[in-house]
């Protein structure tokens, strides 16, 4: 993955200049504005139903569920400050790299804000093998 596009994004992305780049993620973000919260959201449809038990196809649809909630809170996916990602199986995401980052380019685009991933046990809902949190601030 590449630098954040900072041009596209209304916010500072934060990096101490001596540190190494950051492959597709922000180590933080500074911004002012209206804040949209969203909890977690998983890889199923608008009818919660689970299209899929492909990992980068729940990765997918969760983008895309996201990129409708922001658009009900008047966000755009640039406005993304910060990102929680909960995955059942590291491996997995790890394996799914090249196809999440082709699911990721495609929903959010190349807008990488701070980022954080944790591996648990399990989701509420037995299928989900990801959620996701977001925090956007949409500038006044």
């Amino acid at each position: 993955m590449t630098a954040p596009d900072t041009a596209a994004s209304p916010h500072e992305f934060l990096h101490p200049s001596h540190w190494k780049a950051t492959p597709g993620y922000a180590c933080g973000v500074a911004a002012e504005g209206r804040m949209v919260f969203l909890g977690g959201l998983i890889g199923w449809n608008a009818e919660q139903e689970f299209e899929t038990d492909d990992f980068a196809g729940q990765v997918r649809q969760a983008l895309e569920n996201i990129v409708a909630v922001l658009a009900e809170g008047g966000a755009k996916p640039h406005h993304i400050v910060r990102m929680t990602w909960y995955v059942t199986d590291k491996k997995e995401y790890l394996g799914a790299l090249k196809e999440l980052g082709r699911a990721y380019k495609d929903t959010i685009g190349r807008h990488y804000p701070a980022m954080a991933l944790v591996q648990v046990v399990a989701l509420v809902e037995d299928r989900a093998k990801v959620e996701i949190e977001v925090t956007a601030v949409v500038p006044r």
